[in-house]
C-alpha cells in the first residue's frame, strides 16, 4: 500500500504522474482550489483585510478524502502548478490537511517545469517549504479583486440595474475597448493621394517597375490632398526626365522570434489558428499535464504554460540543434546556439522557462493520431516556434532605387522611390514564420540592375486616392499584447479577463473584432467618471508591481490594501450620493397581453426580456425574442434567435416544443427561388437552401450546388 501521497490540481496531471512515480506514491486530484473566499457574503475583514476561507460545499467530499489519506500516509507532496495560483492551492491544501494540532504530517512541496521522468524524479529529490511570500501576493490580488467586485457591482445594481458586476482589473479592458471605439466614432477620414510612376530602362522590354512620388529632391514633403494637385502633378511627371540618384544592394537577415511566453502563445494561436485565450490555455494545459500516446501512456507534452520567461534550458537547446542539424543539414544551424536570457523587470514572474516541447524528436506527425485535431495544432504551432528559434537567420537582398524627376518647363525636382527584396536563403522561415496583427497584402516586387545617373523611361503614371483610416478594433491577439504592454494584470490572467468581459455582455466580437455593447458603454461610463483612478492603465499596473515585490518579499501584502482600501471606499460613498439612476429600458413593438400598453426591452440577470411599460401596476413579462422573418422548414412557424447555455447563437421554431428544428446558420427572410423554402446564410456573403441543392452569393450570382443541412 502507498504510504506516500502526492496532490495535483486534476485527474489528467494525476494519471501523468501516476506512471512516472509508480505504486509507492498515491497520486489524488484536488480538482483546483479547496478553500476560497465565501460566495454569499465580503468575506474579508476590512479592519485588518484578514480573509475568512471556507470549504466550499462542492469540494467537501474531496476534502474529507484527501484528509483521509493524508492521515494515513507517511509523508505528503503538493505538486500543484508553479506559479502563485498553484502556490496557494497547495497552502490551502496543507491547511486543511494539518487541522488537528495532536498529529501533523510532514508535507513537502514539489515543483517541476514539465511532466518528464527526469524532471518529476529530480523535483522529488529537492523538495521545499511552501514558499509563503508567493501565497501572499496570490491572496493580496484575490481580496483586492474581492473588493472591487463586492463594493462595486451593488452600486452598479442600484443605478443601472440588478445582475451586472464590476471587476478590479475587467474593468479596465472594458475601458481599453470602449476607448478605442470611441476613438473610431470620432475619427474624421483624411483625403490624400498616392502617386505611382512605371519606369524602364531604355531598349530593355519587359523589365519595367513602379516608383512611388515620395516628396522633392531636397528631402520636403509634398502633401497632395485633392484630386486637382494629384493632377497637376501628375501633369508635371509627365513631361519629366528621370534620373537614378541612388541603386544600393545590401543583404538583410532576419532572425526567429524566441519560444513562447504565455502572452505570445496566446496571440499566434488566434492570428494562426483563431484561438481564443481561453481555448488555448485550455489546450495548452491538457498538453502540460499529459495525454495517453501510443507506447508511452499519459505523456507530458509541453513544459508549463504560464509564464513570461524566454530562457530555455540547455540539455533542450542542445537537444534541439542536434535535431536541426539531422533534419535539415549544418547550412539551418547557426554556429552558436541562440541565448534567450531570461525576461528581467518589472513584469517578470516565477516561471523560469519558456513554453517548448518536452522532446524536441517528439514530432507533430508522431503524435497526430494521439491528439485530437485541436491538441494537435497547438502543439505543432508550439513545437515548429521552438525548432525555429534554434535555425539559422533568414537572408534577403535588398535593393532601394532613388530617382529623381526633373519637371519641364516647371524645373521642379520630385523624389521617387522603389525597393525589393528577394529571399536568399530561407533559414528559419522554412519551418515557421510569426504572423502580425495586420498582414500586408503587397506582393514581393524585383528591381532591375541600374546605375547610377541611368537614365529611365516614363511608360505610366498613376494617381490612387486613399482615405487614412481609424485606429483598428481589438482582436484576442492585440487586446493580450496592449494589456501585457500596459502591465495589466498577468499571463495567467488574460485568459478569464477576456472570458469575463464576454461572459457578462460588457463586449462581443463582430467578425473577430471586439466591440462593447450598451451595457459596456454605460458601466464604463460610470466607473469611468466616479472611479477614475481604479480604472487608470497606470494606477493598475502599478499595483501589478506591487504584488510583484510581494512575490519577491519586498512589501508587506497587506500594505497594498492598506494603501487601496480607504480611498476606493470614499469613491464609493461620493459615487452613491451622486451617480443618478439610469434608465435602460428601451421601446419594443410588442404590446402587452394583460393590459394593451407598450413593451419595453429590458437587461436581466439572464440577459434581455421584456416587461410591460406600466409597471408596477402591470408585472407582465415576456421573452425578449428576435425575429428572423424567416419561416420554419418542418412546420412553417416563425424562426427565432435563441441562445444556448453556452451562450452561443443558434436559430429555432417559435413553436418549440412542439417542434424541434433549430440550425446554426442565420435564416434569411427570402424564401429559396427555387424550391419557396428556407434559405440560410452558410458563410459569409452566400446564402444556401436547406431543402434542396440551390446556392447563391448575396450579391445576387448563382452558386455551385450542394444540398444544405437541417438539425431537428
Amino acid at each position: 500500500m502507498a504510504t506516500k501521497l502526492v496532490i495535483v490540481e486534476s485527474p489528467a496531471k494525476a494519471r501523468t504522474l501516476s506512471k512516472i512515480l509508480g505504486h509507492s506514491y498515491h497520486v489524488k486530484a484536488s480538482n483546483g482550489h479547496v478553500r476560497d473566499l465565501p460566495k454569499s457574503q465580503l468575506g474579508v475583514d476590512t479592519s485588518n483585510f484578514s480573509p475568512k476561507y471556507s470549504i466550499p460545499q462542492g469540494k467537501r467530499k474531496i476534502v474529507k478524502e484527501i484528509r483521509s489519506l493524508a492521515n494515513h500516509a507517511s509523508a505528503v507532496y503538493l505538486a500543484t502548478d508553479p506559479d502563485r495560483e498553484g502556490e496557494a492551492i497547495s497552502w490551502h491544501l496543507s491547511q486543511v490537511i494539518n487541522q488537528k494540532k495532536d498529529r501533523e504530517t510532514p508535507i513537502h512541496r514539489v515543483i517541476f517545469h514539465e511532466i518528464t521522468s527526469e524532471a518529476v524524479k529530480q523535483a522529488f529529490q529537492n523538495t521545499r517549504d511552501i514558499d509563503m511570500k508567493l501565497v501572499y501576493a496570490q491572496q493580496a490580488r484575490r481580496i483586492l479583486d474581492r473588493l472591487v467586485g463586492y463594493k462595486l457591482s451593488p452600486l452598479l445594481w442600484h443605478k443601472v440595474q440588478k445582475g451586472l458586476s464590476a471587476g478590479r482589473v475587467q474593468s479596465v479592458a472594458v475601458k481599453i475597448i470602449v476607448d478605442r471605439e470611441q476613438e473610431i466614432q470620432d475619427f474624421l477620414p483624411t483625403e490624400y493621394w498616392v502617386i505611382e510612376v512605371e519606369l524602364a530602362r531604355p531598349r530593355k522590354r519587359g523589365d519595367s517597375f513602379t516608383a512611388i512620388l515620395t516628396g522633392l529632391a531636397d528631402g520636403s514633403r509634398i502633401e497632395i490632398s485633392s484630386q486637382d494637385k494629384a493632377n497637376k502633378i501628375a501633369a508635371c511627371l509627365e513631361q519629366a526626365k528621370y534620373t537614378v540618384i541612388a541603386a544600393k544592394t545590401r543583404q538583410t537577415f532576419r532572425q526567429p522570434s524566441p519560444p513562447f511566453i504565455t502572452s505570445t502563445l496566446q496571440q499566434e494561436a488566434w492570428r494562426k489558428l483563431h484561438f481564443s485565450a481561453r481555448q488555448t490555455m485550455r489546450i495548452a494545459q491538457q498538453l502540460f499535464e499529459g495525454l495517453p500516446v501510443a507506447g508511452e501512456g499519459p505523456t507530458g507534452l509541453i513544459t508549463y504554460m504560464r509564464t513570461d520567461s524566454i530562457h530555455v534550458a540547455t540539455p533542450a537547446i542542445v537537444e534541439t540543434r542536434d535535431y536541426i542539424k539531422e533534419r535539415y543539414g549544418g547550412e539551418f544551424l547557426p554556429p552558436k546556439s541562440r541565448s534567450f536570457a531570461r525576461k528581467k523587470g518589472k513584469w517578470a514572474q516565477e516561471a523560469h522557462e519558456a513554453i517548448r516541447p518536452t522532446i524536441i524528436h517528439r514530432e507533430p506527425s508522431q503524435i497526430r493520431s494521439d491528439l485530437d485535431s485541436n491538441q494537435f495544432k497547438l502543439y505543432e504551432l508550439i513545437w515548429k516556434r521552438m525548432v525555429a528559434s534554434q535555425m539559422a537567420a533568414a537572408s534577403y537582398n535588398t535593393m532601394n532605387i532613388e530617382i529623381k524627376a526633373q519637371a519641364i518647363p516647371d524645373n521642379i525636382v520630385y523624389l521617387l522611390k522603389a525597393s525589393s527584396s528577394a529571399l536568399k536563403f530561407p533559414g528559419f522561415t522554412s519551418l515557421y514564420s510569426e504572423s502580425a496583427d495586420i498582414e500586408s497584402n503587397k506582393e514581393p516586387t524585383t528591381l532591375p540592375e541600374v546605375e547610377v545617373g541611368q537614365e529611365l523611361l516614363q511608360q505610366g503614371i498613376s494617381p490612387t486616392q486613399h482615405f487614412t483610416q481609424p485606429p483598428p478594433r481589438y482582436t484576442e491577439a492585440t487586446l493580450v499584447k496592449i494589456l501585457e504592454k500596459r502591465g495589466i494584470g498577468r499571463p495567467s490572467t488574460y485568459a478569464s479577463i477576456i472570458s469575463t468581459i464576454q461572459d457578462r455582455e460588457y463586449v462581443h466580437k463582430e467578425n473577430g473584432k471586439f466591440l462593447p455593447s450598451e451595457m459596456g458603454f454605460i458601466t464604463n461610463s460610470i466607473i469611468s467618471k466616479n472611479f477614475r483612478k481604479i480604472v487608470d492603465l497606470n494606477f493598475t499596473a502599478h499595483m501589478e508591481e506591487q504584488l510583484d515585490e510581494i512575490a519577491q518579499g519586498k512589501e508587506e501584502w497587506n500594505t497594498i490594501l492598506k494603501e487601496f482600501y480607504p480611498v476606493f471606499e470614499e469613491l464609493l460613498h461620493q459615487a452613491e450620493a451622486s451617480v443618478e439612476r439610469i434608465d435602460t429600458s428601451k421601446p419594443s413593438d410588442e404590446v402587452c397581453p394583460k393590459c394593451g400598453r407598450s413593451m419595453v426591452i429590458k437587461t436581466g440577470r439572464f440577459g434581455k426580456f421584456l416587461a410591460c411599460s406600466g409597471y408596477p401596476d402591470c408585472k407582465t413579462t415576456l421573452p425578449f425574442i428576435i425575429k428572423t422573418g424567416a419561416h420554419c422548414l418542418l412546420c412553417g412557424g416563425e424562426l427565432v434567435q435563441r441562445r444556448n447555455k453556452r451562450k452561443q447563437t443558434f436559430y429555432g421554431c417559435n413553436n418549440y416544443p412542439q417542434c424541434k428544428f433549430t440550425t446554426r446558420y442565420k435564416p434569411l427572410p427570402q424564401p429559396c427561388p427555387k424550391c419557396g423554402k428556407l434559405l440560410v446564410e452558410y458563410r459569409r456573403g452566400h446564402a444556401r437552401c436547406l431543402n434542396c441543392d440551390y446556392k447563391t452569393s448575396l450579391s445576387g450570382q448563382e452558386d455551385s450546388k450542394q444540398k444544405g443541412e437541417v438539425t431537428t
